[in-house]
């Protein structure tokens, strides 16, 4: 049983955020499946604990809110009457804050499409902001009272109410056909120029394409929700701090002020506590 090197980490965490699953991975590196899965896992969850901590006394002044649907251990139709209405068995959303402007995505939670979810994202992104923002989300109407109860009257809120052609847009394989988008004012005096939720929607395409265990007809979906989230978070890490954004140039992170050079993964699984070989090679 070998230890991994923190270079063979790094080559791991990369094959697992360039969309490779955990069975590609393992064959690719020769290591064990439950290595790889134990590495993802401890690694996304050190990086949301980064996240959190460094994420604070922000300074954005736009900010986009939506949900990216999912599924884990079955999909809502065939999960077992057993478990049918438990959290991690079947639909699950993950709901994420970007900044407009710098692209730092600085607060994320997994969640079902409800109130408790929307506002425990909204009470975070709160939390690490230190000035007046204009938020803009969907129409969905759970949003309300989780702004109101975070942000009081100190904010420009607006939705982006889009209708589709079709209601089921989200179970589809191919994007609905938006027929009409109207912006709707709902507290303060948002910029009716910047009441847009297209950077938020970009960024969630991104998450489905580079996450594994969002990608639609295979079988990559996450069995637990733990290591769902532990995946998200890893995602999310690499993002903000480790991939250039091309119209940035640099990291958000970096646009940001939370960083000052666009890091490699080698620093980003240092800078978040990951230990260097001690994960066991089985195979």
């Amino acid at each position: 049983m070998n230890g991994l090197t923190r270079e063979k980490q790094a080559q791991i965490i990369s094959a697992l955020i360039e969309g490779n699953s955990i069975r590609a991975t393992s064959r690719r590196f020769g290591v064990s499946k439950d290595t790889v899965l134990k590495l993802q896992v401890e690694a996304g969850y050190a990086g949301a604990d980064y996240q959190d901590k460094t994420f604070r006394g922000l300074t954005c002044k736009r900010v986009q809110c939506d949900e990216v649907w999912a599924f884990c251990y079955a999909k809502e139709k065939n999960v077992p009457a057993d478990k049918k209405g438990k959290f991690g068995f079947g639909d699950v959303w993950t709901w994420t804050a970007i900044d407009a402007q710098t692209k730092l995505i600085p607060s994320f939670t997994i969640g079902n499409r409800d109130t408790a979810s929307a506002r425990i994202l909204i009470d975070d992104l709160a939390g690490r902001l230190k000035n007046r923002i204009q938020l803009t989300t969907d129409g969905l109407k759970v949003y309300l009272e989780a702004i109101e109860g975070a942000f009081g009257c100190e904010i420009d809120y607006a939705m982006l109410v889009k209708t589709y052609e079709s209601s089921q847009e989200e179970t589809r394989y191919s994007p609905a056909v938006c027929t009409s988008c109207e912006r709707k004012p709902v507290m303060g005096k948002p910029d009716p120029d910047h009441i847009s939720s297209s950077y938020v929607e970009r960024s969630n395409l991104s998450i489905r394409m580079e996450t594994r265990r969002f990608t639609r007809l295979t079988n990559a979906f996450s069995k637990k929700v733990e290591n769902h989230a532990a995946a998200v978070a890893l995602y999310f890490m690499h993002y903000n701090f480790c991939r250039a954004h091309q119209t940035l140039r640099g990291t958000p992170a970096m646009e940001a002020k939370l960083a000052d050079h666009i890091w490699t993964i080698e620093e980003m699984l240092g800078a978040i506590g990951l230990p260097n070989g001690t994960f066991e090679n089985s195979n």
